[in-house]
């Protein structure tokens, strides 16, 4: 074979394995859907039901409110060659629609999921991971199948996990415990059994005329334990607990908003572990 000729069929074949491993890079990066969450409650479930299947950003830090959120230019960023978007659309995720009319991606889904309720109580939390499931299906159809198992398996350890902590927890009889609630942990509390009193809200809510009335339910109600929420405000009910002489703790809303809990059932194990040491002691 002459020289020219074999410099020709060499500078082919480099072309060839120039264009496949170009062609491989391409579809490796186009293939896996990029799935952005407005938290970490979405995150985790989506996490569990996609698997390596999807790419998954979050932007609000767990330990964070939603309503005290600013958007940053990364999350504009993130939500620009994104494909799907789950929100809440929570009264205080207003940063929502200034974020996507940022991002100018018009072939952006959004996709609010409707499931309310307290998300660290177990019927809430198999809810939600239905109405994920659905949302990154309509997104990546041709893994339905995967995301439906995954779900339905997902679901069956969420719902054995609350049977197995009610199970547990049984002896202790939190229906005589006397608690004054954050609204926003009113949910999980109440399916624990502990007796609420009566919630409260925000710092920026608790007038002096609004604490003296908590007070005065805690004293009438015999309250021994006050629960304040990590996410929205939680030193709110110490001056309660203070004037009533009892009992706080701070429980968490978000898988990840205490250290090593970054996980549904690592964040519910460890709220649980909070009351069962505040009613022992």
């Amino acid at each position: 074979m002459n020289r020219p000729k074999l410099i020709l069929i060499s500078v082919l074949l480099l072309c060839l394995s120039l264009a496949s491993i170009l062609g491989g890079c391409s579809e490796t990066n186009t293939s896996k859907p990029k799935v952005v969450t407005s938290t970490s409650l979405i995150a985790f479930i989506a996490e569990q039901v996609a698997g390596d299947l999807v790419e998954i950003v979050n932007i609000i830090p767990p330990a964070q409110c939603p309503g005290h959120f600013d958007v940053k230019p990364s999350d504009i960023q993130s939500l620009s060659d994104a494909d799907l978007f789950l929100i809440h659309g929570w009264q205080g995720e207003t940063f929502a629609a200034e974020l996507i009319g940022s991002a100018n991606n018009p072939d952006l889904i959004v996709v609010t999921i409707g499931t309310t309720g307290n998300w660290m109580t177990p019927s809430v939390q198999a809810e939600a991971s239905d109405e994920i499931t659905a949302a990154l299906c309509q997104v990546d159809s041709q893994n339905s199948s995967v995301y439906e198992e995954s779900a339905a398996d997902y679901v069956a350890a969420v719902t054995a996990k609350g049977e197995a902590i009610l199970a547990d927890i049984a002896s202790a009889d939190l229906s005589q415990i006397n608690v004054l609630c954050a609204d926003q942990q009113a949910g999980f509390v109440a399916w624990t059994g502990l007796n609420i009193i009566a919630i409260f809200g925000r710092p920026d809510s608790l007038t002096p005329q609004v604490v003296q009335d908590l007070v005065d339910q805690g004293v009438e109600g015999n309250v021994t334990l006050i629960i304040d929420n990590l996410q929205s405000g939680q030193d709110a009910g110490a001056g309660i607990a203070e004037e009533l002489g009892c009992s706080r703790i701070i429980l968490s809303n978000f898988p990840g908003g205490f250290d090593n809990t970054e996980t549904w059932e690592k964040a519910i194990d460890r709220n649980i572990e909070l009351i069962l040491e505040a009613v022992a002691s």
